[in-house]
């Protein structure tokens, strides 16, 4: 037994981890490898105030990506152990690589975790303070693990609480091996799941309409963090097309990418987008490369990311970087042993991209990843707002995240609320939330691995033609642009927006932009109808009031719900949208007022 494990508590001389957690420079400007920084973030210090003020068993900390969640936690740990509390530390994370960066953040304010114990070794070494394990380390035998927490004193760390809910099993053992824990405190940037299993030691709420929904203990939600200026903004650019593909009955089918269809047209529109043969993923691949580049000339390191959906895709999605780059893009794999080295030299170099199919949600913490390629089929919340949350991380103020996307209503609504605030609910069917129904891989850790599911529902699919055009970019709550043909002047003038702009200067410039390309367009609606103005000027003011008062009543951002709007009737902002289209997004509001979704 350690001397601090030792019976006895009168004295308690300082855990080494204490001293060092307070002589660490800031996380913020100059970050911190995972933000283990001593002096902390307005938000950290006010969850740590309320969680050393009120001494609770369980604390559930919400917190968007790149917030610094670690940071917080670790030094949670710091003052229980100072105080002799807890004796030992337990770090449950979903991925083998994250046990690593748990350790290794631990190690840098002084806690020394054991990211290598297996469950055959039965006890960690003397000389660790605790243990990083997965959850499905838990549940290979969680009779173990409730024994070594019975042991001692211990602060258990649930990071990414919601993978605790994953199947019986897992929430099961976990509720199993920790409920003897002395502390736990639970963590997640993503509190809601695609399912209704109740996620271990998170407290439920019933509200008004009767559904139990889980409660955080602190929140710190992207705008809040992106106001703080601890996160960066995210410019979605969004990508259509003509797609052309033949169905398992032979009949060929021709649609525009995004304009109304079936949810079976819409899958199959996709991957027909998706598919690496085609010209839609070359011309965005090409895009995204023309906006990391411009990017570069600020941020001279930023590096891009592509999500695929399998390995085949991933390495020809690899060979088309190489051809449009010239460099060979690092490939990261999910059955590749190599995955974790391999990120972490990204990580550390300035390579222009990487390539990956799994281990793009919790497991990749990149901070100079400027640009993305979302081109996979996954569409659950919870698995696109940890994709994006790779992108997100600020290590001086300035930096921004550019996203580049196939136009798929899911996709767009998902972008379009990314600031809305989610919890995870409970006695309701899986199919309820929005953005839900198409492709939902009912979890994350299904959405993680080879969609095979979903090939077999597109079984007998081909894909014959897909051609890119630029759509337009979203960006808090707002769209911009007019369309445009890949390599047009309309595409050019977001693909060289600066690559260090606040946030404030993000809108300005793409509200410039918008007045620009609206002023080129052909003005074809003059010969044929003239414009009521006061007409449509007290549309809007009517439009404008409902908005605020349903948002005031639903808690929902104003930009989140004219996202919703603009997706029910059609057209752009409110500037710019026409008197019917307002009209529609009037009666969708009253509608939502007497209860009619």
């Amino acid at each position: 037994m350690r001397p601090h494990e030792q019976e006895g508590t009168s004295q308690h001389p300082q855990h080494p981890s204490a001293a060092a957690a307070t002589q660490l420079s800031p996380a913020y400007p100059a970050r911190a490898a995972w933000g283990t920084a001593g002096r902390l973030r307005a938000w950290q210090a006010e969850a740590l105030s309320s969680y050393l003020s009120r001494s609770p068993r369980d604390f559930l900390a919400v917190a968007t990506p790149g917030a610094g969640k670690t940071t917080f936690a670790l030094r949670v740990a710091t003052e229980l152990l100072e105080t002799g509390v807890v004796r030992r530390v337990t770090v449950v994370a979903p991925t083998e690589h994250l046990k690593t960066q748990w350790a290794d953040a631990a190690a840098k304010v002084g806690i020394s975790i054991d990211p290598s114990f297996r469950n055959a070794q039965g006890r960690h070494g003397a000389q660790f303070d605790g243990v990083a394990l997965t959850y499905a380390q838990v549940a290979a035998n969680p009779a173990l693990h409730r024994a070594r927490t019975e042991a001692a004193r211990t602060l258990v760390i649930l990071d990414e609480v919601h993978h605790g809910g994953d199947a019986l099993t897992w929430g099961d053992a976990v509720r199993e091996a920790f409920e003897p824990a002395t502390r736990r405190l639970a963590l997640t940037g993503t509190p809601f799941r695609s399912d209704t299993s109740a996620i271990p030691f998170v407290t439920y709420e019933r509200d008004a309409d009767g559904i139990r929904r889980s409660r955080a203990d602190h929140s710190y939600g992207y705008g809040d963090a992106l106001r703080d200026g601890v996160v960066r903004p995210v410019i979605f650019l969004a990508y259509t097309g003509q797609m052309r593909w033949r169905t398992r009955a032979g009949d060929e089918v021709s649609a525009r990418l995004g304009t109304p269809m079936t949810k079976d047209q819409i899958a199959q529109a996709w991957r027909t987008a998706l598919n690496p043969d085609g010209e839609w993923i070359g011309s965005v691949l090409k895009a995204a490369d023309t906006r990391l580049s411009e990017v570069r000339r600020s941020v001279p390191d930023a590096g891009g990311l592509v999500i695929a959906t399998d390995q085949e895709t991933a390495r020809a999605y690899a060979g088309q970087l190489r051809a449009i780059t010239g460099q060979p893009p690092v490939v990261v794999l999910s059955d590749d042993a190599g995955a974790s080295r391999r990120i972490e030299e990204f990580a550390a170099g300035d390579q222009r991209w990487m390539v990956a199919v799994r281990m793009v949600s919790e497991g990749v913490d990149v901070p100079r990843l400027a640009v993305g390629v979302y081109a996979t089929a996954a569409a659950t919340p919870l698995f696109f707002a940890q994709a994006i949350g790779r992108f997100v991380r600020a290590r001086k103020r300035g930096e921004t995240a550019s996203i580049f996307l196939p136009s798929v209503p899911v996709l767009l609504g998902l972008a379009g609320e990314l600031e809305a605030e989610r919890d995870h609910a409970l006695d309701r069917k899986a199919s309820d939330e929005p953005g839900e129904v198409l492709l939902d891989d009912a979890a994350l850790e299904q959405a993680n691995r080879e969609e095979s599911a979903s090939d077999d529902m597109l079984s007998g699919f081909e894909a014959l033609e897909a051609n890119a055009s630029f759509d337009k970019v979203l960006f808090d709550g707002g769209e911009f642009g007019v369309g445009g043909d890949v390599g047009s002047d309309e595409e050019l003038d977001f693909l060289g927006l600066p690559g260090l702009l606040d946030a404030d200067q993000v809108a300005t410039l793409l509200r410039q932009h918008q007045a620009q390309h609206v002023a080129r367009s052909p003005r074809r609606e003059q010969a044929r109808d003239v414009v009521d103005h006061r007409r449509l000027g007290e549309l809007r003011k009517e439009l404008n009031q409902l908005v605020s008062a349903w948002s005031r009543r639903s808690s929902t951002p104003h930009g989140v719900l004219h996202t919703r709007l603009r997706q029910h009737s059609g057209g752009g902002e409110v500037a710019t949208a026409t008197a019917e289209q307002i009209e529609k997004r009037i009666e969708k509001v009253r509608a939502w007022f007497i209860g009619k979704s």
